[in-house]
């Protein structure tokens, strides 16, 4: 990939050095980048991109698929800035809007359809009246004892939360602000910010172990060597942080607090090719696999018409499902599939690929959720540290956490406060090498 490259020697010198290469990382490097620094990026993976990749399965029999395994949807897509990323580097976007509102009405019919959404709509607002009072709690206490919708208001927060109801901040979860505008890129959220990346100075499978911010210049010790700068952008995800693998020197045991109360959830998707026809129900639409379950999947049927069903598992359902494997995570989702359409199903799906974020050590998680109590740890997590060590990430967004954009906005934020220090302190390094090292990335 043109712009990477291999580690240089140890010593080299950097005006800023981005841990990370997912969406803030990118976003940063690239505003660095423009800025005329000199800077290096560190990624753990043998890609850039981090929780965003998009695959294209080898399979005769559904060519042509670009199958997301990370996120997937423009969120907010009228405001968000990877839609204009996106049309500028020609990625075609699918402003089809989801059907997300209707996924009761296909199963129970539309008089079920309006209970449910009575019921929910009171859920948020009770959400929205208890975020403003003094305190936090966790969202379930808002459910209303005995209503037959709220397992299906627990099995919504797994996906939209990644956790359930009882480990959810209601003050969290009623900052999250969408503008219900949802649309996807047609080759691959994933692969959009892969390309945009693609130029970035980068050294891939270069995972940092420590960062030691005591001395003049900032040490960004890696397993490929160490690198100095005049300061730093940490994008690292939550778990990972919370984890202690990567150190820091002086320690930051608020950072690790904050990152330890904004815990990446256990959120993974499962791609089923659908052979033959399939005329029950039209293209892209969206059902529950059981609409009064809590431990239940949530169901793409053929997005932009592919022959392709996936499944969308969060909480402690994906935890089950993606320690049990792919193969059983496939056959709980044949019986859910034959609960909506009978067992003639069965015979026309088969597993393509599926994610297991939990379990990526350089993850751990899908997206960010906020403990009871720690919806602030939001606005620690993201505060510099004596303006020369910042951090981004979606996790650092007061209402735009676990999305892609709120890891662009974040990570171009930290670089734009990264350059109005240094600009403020002395010149660029440009070149500034240790003797004998060369000059050139």
């Amino acid at each position: 990939m043109e712009g990477i490259s291999t580690m240089p020697e140890s010593g080299r010198e950097f005006d800023v050095v981005v841990v990370g290469a997912g969406a803030s990382g990118i976003a940063a490097a690239k505003r660095l980048a423009a800025a005329r620094l000199k800077i290096m990026v560190a990624e753990a993976r043998d890609r850039i991109g981090g929780r965003a990749f998009t695959v294209e399965p080898r399979d005769p029999a559904a060519p042509g698929l670009a199958l997301d395994l990370g996120c997937e949807w423009l969120h907010s897509a009228e405001r968000n800035p990877w839609t204009d990323i996106a049309r500028n580097l020609d990625f075609a976007i699918d402003e089809k809007l989801p059907d997300w509102s209707s996924r009761v009405a296909w199963l129970k019919g539309a008089e079920a359809e309006a209970d449910w959404q009575k019921t929910r709509e009171a859920f948020y607002e009770r959400l929205d009246r208890a975020a403003a009072e003094p305190g936090d709690r966790a969202a379930s206490e808002l459910l209303e004892p005995g209503n037959k919708w709220n397992n299906l208001l627990r099995a919504i927060s797994t996906w939209a939360n990644g956790a359930e109801l009882d480990r959810v901040s209601v003050v969290d979860y009623s900052r999250y602000d969408p503008s219900g505008i949802n649309w996807r890129v047609l080759k691959g959220y994933g692969a959009l910010i892969a390309r945009y990346g693609e130029d970035i100075p980068v050294s891939l499978g270069c995972a940092v172990t420590r960062i030691d911010h005591g001395g003049r210049l900032i040490r960004v010790e890696t397993v490929k060597g160490d690198l100095l700068a005049r300061a730093v952008i940490v994008t690292l995800p939550t778990n990972v942080l919370a984890s202690g693998s990567v150190r820091f020197s002086p320690a930051l045991p608020d950072k690790l607090a904050a990152a330890s109360g904004l815990p990446l959830s256990p959120v993974n998707k499962l791609f089923l090719r659908l052979d033959g026809s399939f005329e029950k129900i039209p293209p892209d639409s969206n059902l529950v696999g059981d609409a009064y379950g809590d431990r239940t999947g949530a169901y793409q049927i053929r997005p932009h018409g592919w022959p392709v069903i996936m499944g969308y598992y969060g909480g402690s359902c994906a935890a089950e499902l993606e320690k049990a494997g792919f193969a059983a995570a496939a056959d709980f989702a044949a019986g859910e599939l034959a609960g909506l359409f009978g067992n003639d199903i069965r015979t026309k799906i088969s597993l393509l690929v599926g994610s297991a974020w939990s379990g990526d050590p350089f993850a751990r998680g899908a997206y960010s959720m906020a403990l009871p109590g720690h919806a602030d740890d939001r606005a620690i997590l993201a505060s510099p540290v004596d303006e020369r060590l910042f951090f981004a990430g979606e996790a650092c967004s007061a209402a735009d956490f676990g999305t892609a954009h709120a890891a662009f906005l974040t990570g171009q934020a930290a670089a734009e406060r990264a350059i109005a220090t240094l600009d403020s302190n002395r010149a660029p390094v440009v070149s500034s090498v240790a003797p004998g090292i060369p000059g050139d990335i």
